[in-house]
């Protein structure tokens, strides 16, 4: 696939199409007498997310408004415009999609829904286009995650003939973030991709077929961004990118820069209280990048490897270019250099061609490296990686069996790694009142553990804080009182540092 990086000039049709879609909105919002109303559901990762960002932000300029959300909702809330944001890694996504859409036939069919576009990574697989377009006429625009920045003019399009759009390129794009209106989602907290796609290809995965090959944003622009988001007020920034630590920009002076130079401007930057990162290869992962985990206070200590197997034979199956002991490596050297850091990981269970041994390798694996947390996976085949078709599949109810197996290993260590907290009293960066009890608050620590915790009255009052405040963004100090397998409960211990 060609990579072709979007400049001033290339932009400009999407900046005509949203001002005519802005025109076209008023005018329909008059006739109606109110407000035209989006409604953007999100699947999937965290660039996901931002990418939803940037579609909010878009929809905004058009001038339209986000339906209301009602609590305990399944977010499936008619709108005017309803877009759909896909993500491809999980079997299920497809059916919760294709699910959903059905839900929203009866409100096209009736013009409580106007609109419909489906977007993300699952458009990037022809059989689910093609589904769309012969089961679902009703969904207005479809396109593929790397034309974001053509959502204006692709809607313009569609609104204009009144039929179905489909529009899938085979261009990877590489678009800087100052082009795109974003509207964030957390006060508090910014989303930054430094880069796009991947170029690991492992055996199972269909990212690079859906978000297309490694390119990275230059170093300069990223920087800019960085100082505009302290200046802005954020307190913390999360540097993406489907290998994040592959990151290989170029300045304006035309110097390479990797990875380590990214989170040494972002973590130079004191107005961030906290700097993450997601995701990380096991194969390019510097020292250096675990050096400055160990020395700067603001950079998360937490990082997030995905081991996937503890057998060698099925890494090498998965494409995955490191053994056990090399990866071992690093998480002893996460652990000399960042005292106290959380180790996080992806597992997959019943690979093809999956042997008790090679799941007992596993085991022996996750109990050797004492993960804090791990997401886990039945394997599940994806259309377009060799993995799916491979004739060694393990029937469900051994990947099942297995899958139980490692879940309760997993919690056991979780739930070590949590109690090794309490007591301890840790700064806590809030993330608002918990969504099962109006009178907790949730947020997480530097080692991003999860925190549930209740605030003292008095600590409010001092700090002049509003009734009802939900507190988001604010630092915290909490003292640990009880463990959880996924989470650890507390109580205010000190002043709110703002």
């Amino acid at each position: 696939m060609a990579i072709h990086t979007i400049d001033d000039k290339e932009i400009e049709s999407s900046v005509r199409a949203a001002s005519e879609l802005k025109g076209y909105f008023a005018s329909r919002s008059s006739e109606l007498g109110r407000k035209i109303t989006y409604n953007l559901i999100t699947y999937g990762c965290q660039l996901n997310e931002s990418d939803s960002e940037k579609l909010a932000g878009m929809l905004e300029s058009f001038g339209l408004v986000p339906v209301e959300i009602p609590a305990g909702s399944d977010h499936l809330i008619p709108a005017d415009v309803i877009v759909m944001n896909t993500c491809a890694i999980r079997e299920n996504a497809e059916d919760r999609l294709f699910g959903n859409l059905g839900v929203y036939k009866k409100f096209k069919k009736d013009k409580t829904v106007s609109f419909i576009a489906v977007c993300g990574c699952m458009m990037k697989i022809s059989k689910n286009v093609d589904k769309i377009r012969s089961s679902y006429p009703y969904v207005d625009l479809v396109f593929d995650p790397q034309q974001l920045h053509r959502f204006p003019e692709l809607m313009l399009a569609s609104v204009a003939v009144k039929h179905q759009k489909i529009d899938i390129d085979n261009i990877d794009y590489l678009v800087e973030d100052k082009y795109l209106p974003i509207k964030r989602e957390r006060r508090f907290r910014a989303l930054l991709p430094i880069m796009y796609g991947c170029n690991n290809f492992c055996s199972y995965c269909v990212v690079p077929y859906t978000r297309g090959r490694e390119r990275s944003r230059n170093f300069d622009s990223v920087r800019d961004e960085l100082n505009a988001l302290a200046d802005a007020g954020y307190r913390e920034v999360m540097l993406l990118g489907q290998n994040v630590n592959s990151y290989k920009g170029i300045d304006n002076e035309g110097n390479t820069k990797g990875f380590a130079d990214v989170l040494d401007a972002a973590s130079s930057i004191k107005a961030f209280s906290r700097v993450r990162f997601m995701s990380s290869h096991p194969k390019d992962l510097s020292e250096e990048v675990l050096s400055l985990m160990g020395e700067r206070d603001n950079i998360e200590k937490h990082l997030h490897l995905a081991l996937q197997s503890g057998s060698d034979r099925l890494l090498r199956k998965m494409n995955r270019p490191y053994d056990l002991k090399s990866f071992l490596d690093i998480a002893d050297s996460f652990r000399k250099k960042v005292p106290g850091g959380s180790l996080t990981t992806d597992i997959i269970v019943g690979f093809p061609g999956e042997t008790e041994e090679d799941f007992e390798l596993t085991l022996e694996a996750v109990r050797k490296a004492a993960f804090d947390a791990a997401f886990t996976f039945e394997f599940s085949a994806r259309p377009g990686t060799p993995a799916y078709d491979y004739e060694d599949q393990i029937p469900k109810e051994i990947v099942s069996e297995r899958f139980a197996r490692l879940l309760e290993l997993q919690n056991d260590l979780a739930f070590k790694s949590n109690s090794a907290l309490v007591g301890k009293t840790m700064e806590v960066l809030t993330e608002g009142i918990s969504k099962g009890d109006d009178k907790i608050y949730s947020g997480r620590t530097i080692t991003n553990h999860l925190v549930n915790f209740r605030a003292d009255p008095e600590f409010i009052k001092k700090a002049g804080i509003a009734d009802g405040d939900d507190l988001e963004g604010a630092l915290i100090p909490v003292k640990i009182e009880r463990a959880r397998p996924y989470s650890v409960d507390g109580i205010m211990a000190g002043d709110i540092i703002r």
